[in-house]
């Protein structure tokens, strides 16, 4: 058990996260705003017009014989100009989106996946192009102010039935950053001399050893997630991620010297010049997510030290996210891709008071398809790719739209994150490691076994200890749950453990005049379940961050922002010790958890305790931690037997 105790005062613990909620949007035309007339015409905008695939479902089973040992096509990825060739639009095509392009006055650059094509214009020249009055809003909960389409853009027959159009036309959506403090989150000082070789022997589980670890919780570098996971072996054997490429797709700017200053203090030697930034849309600025991108590469880059890291940011706003994502997956430079920001995969619903009984029927579902084809194109071509779940557990709204009864309000359904929830993706979720705390005049208690985060367990003891409902700690944990879009992929069909959607779940907006139910969700839908692979991420236990935009370095930081870069820098590691990408993770740590299980040689802890506020830790898969923790010394033998 560690013995770092934290104390924390209640006035702080009172502010948490929901005094500061976001305003992005759920569904087009469901949020409550005012219409402030057209936009201004002259406002330029970047629009993507992403090109639907061919053959995607001879694409989907082509990936899973590239995962698929003793298959043929085993390993055998394909280059940008194989996938464009063989999946992507035609010639035909592409000259029909340009012609359409050219009679609105407008021009466009094609990527070379042949997957989508960029343009840029003015507000009047899209709406005139989609035949959809674009106009400002006013947020009547917060204030902002946005663009969106007054009504459903058009697409024209010539190009209506191989074009996706997703968010390009709209900057309501502000997607998230997955990332959460402590309440007591507090400013340290990073010396790495100080550490003793008691405190790193403390944190080690099961091997000991790595010089950059601190064994204090709330102050975990990457080395305690070494020592946590068992990586340390892999050092030994003198794989740092040498030859190997991590990308980051975000939406804040960040300053290197901040990475480079984590690195340096907590005594990290790192490949110099390693880091290359690449904007996207004119890039983001360096604002109030700063700090994510920052932890994203010092983790990532922290883990492979070795490793060089490109990091793709583009603004929080339109199309900018997915189109990021597309840049880094058709350069097809790195090796391995994470991504910790997302938004609840119901926003991307437009088609409202659907028949719960039945799978739901979308009409404006096009960033979650945008995503899809992101993801194979990725798949294909050997590019890992993981996303962060959220940290509103089992009710990923919550975090975005707040949670209540009175007018102004919206209730908690049962939902997941996107792009995390997408079959392609490796969703990465969060546990809480074993650490003692105590809470003012409370008693100390402990957490003796690695279990899913939620912090309902901070909540119990709030209410004993407290006062019932005096803190409202609702629902910060590890995102995690069933998709009700996404249908249950090939290797969770045989996975014991996974779950269909809950019956009777919707979002429902309390207006003045009462609840409106603007969204029913399918119960007993099959959908993908999510997380896969979990490690850490409870900010009680959880790691030290430099950001300048923070205000240096501080502790109490969290959420399954870190996990996602955290698996990103893992599999660069493993990239290196193979030898060659490894590829889509899903079909293959399914299949080994499937036929052996769990054990002292496994790839994976199982977790079998905590709740993430509804799905239960358990044996075997579960949607709160997944398949569990890695074991990545052991990971790493499976993957290189074959």
């Amino acid at each position: 058990m560690l013995a770092k105790l934290h104390r924390k005062t209640l006035a702080a613990s009172l502010t948490l996260l929901f005094a500061t909620v976001s305003t992005a949007s759920f569904a087009a035309g469901t949020k409550p705003a005012a219409d402030l007339g057209a936009a201004s015409a002259d406002q330029k905008v970047n629009v993507t017009l992403v090109l639907k695939l061919h053959n995607q479902a001879q694409l989907e089973q082509y990936i899973q014989q590239t995962v698929t040992p003793g298959h043929p096509n085993f390993r055998r990825f394909l280059s940008t100009a194989q996938f464009a060739d063989k999946y992507g639009a035609t010639d035909q095509e592409i000259k029909r989106v340009q012609d359409f392009l050219r009679q609105n006055g407008l021009t466009g650059t094609l990527l070379p996946n042949r997957m989508a094509i960029r343009t840029s214009g003015t507000i009047s020249q899209f709406a005139t192009a989609f035949q959809a009055p674009i106009h400002n809003y006013r947020s009547k909960e917060s204030g902002d102010v946005f663009h969106r389409p007054s009504k459903a853009p058009v697409l024209p027959a010539s190009i209506a039935d191989s074009v996706l159009l997703g968010s390009s036309l709209s900057n309501e959506h502000k997607v998230l950053s997955h990332r959460i403090t402590a309440p007591d989150a507090a400013k340290v000082t990073l010396q790495a001399a100080a550490k003793t070789q008691a405190s790193i022997a403390a944190a080690a589980k099961p091997a000991a050893g790595n010089p950059t670890a601190t064994g204090v919780p709330g102050e975990y570098t990457v080395g305690d997630v070494a020592n946590l996971y068992n990586i340390n072996p892999l050092y030994a054997r003198g794989i740092t991620g040498k030859g190997t490429t991590v990308a980051i797709v975000t939406l804040s700017d960040f300053y290197v010297d901040d990475v480079q200053a984590y690195w340096d203090g907590i005594g990290l030697t790192t490949k110099a010049n390693r880091i290359t930034k690449v904007p996207v849309d004119g890039g983001a600025p360096i604002d109030g997510g700063s700090g994510e991108t920052s932890l994203d590469v010092e983790q990532a880059g922290g883990l492979a030290p070795e490793a060089d890291i490109l990091v793709y940011h583009g603004p929080n706003s339109g199309s900018s996210f997915t189109n990021a994502a597309l840049q880094a997956v058709s350069d097809n430079v790195a090796d391995t891709i994470s991504t910790s920001w997302g938004l609840p995969e119901i926003y991307n619903f437009a088609a409202l008071n659907v028949d719960g009984a039945k799978n739901t029927d979308t009409t404006d579902v096009g960033d979650l398809q945008i995503w899809h084809q992101i993801l194979l194109e990725a798949a294909v071509q050997g590019q890992s790719f993981f996303a962060a779940t959220g940290d509103s557990g089992a009710y990923d709204t919550v975090r975005g739209l707040g949670v209540g009864t009175t007018p102004g309000t919206f209730n908690a359904p049962l939902t997941v994150d996107s792009p995390a929830s997408d079959p392609f993706m490796t969703a990465a979720g969060g546990t809480t490691t074993p650490f003692s705390y105590k809470f003012r005049t409370g008693p100390v208690e402990s957490i003796t076994k690695e279990q899913v985060w939620g912090w309902d367990y901070l909540q119990n003891y709030f209410d004993k200890y407290v006062g019932q409902g005096a803190i409202d700690l609702f629902s910060v944990g590890a995102g995690g749950g069933v998709s009700v879009y996404w249908k249950r992929p090939f290797y969770q069909l045989f996975t014991q453990g996974v779950r269909a959607s809950e019956k009777n779940q919707t979002l429902t907006y309390n207006d003045t005049t009462g609840p409106q139910v603007l969204l029913k969700l399918p119960g007993n839908f099959h959908g993908r379940n999510l997380p896969d692979i979990s490690l850490n991420a409870d900010p009680e236990t959880g790691y030290i961050v430099v950001s300048s935009v923070d205000g240096g370095a501080t502790a109490g930081n969290g959420g399954t922002s870190f996990v996602a870069p955290q698996l990103n820098g893992i599999s660069a590691l493993l990239t290196q010790s193979a030898g060659h990408r490894v590829g889509f993770w899903n079909p293959q740590v399914y299949a080994l958890q499937n036929i052996f299980g769990y054990g002292s040689w496994s790839g994976f802890n199982d977790i079998r305790q905590g709740d993430n506020w509804f799905y239960q830790g358990k044996g075997g898969y579960e949607p709160g931690s997944g398949i569990g923790t890695l074991n990545v010394a052991n990971f790493d033998l499976f993957l290189r037997a074959f």
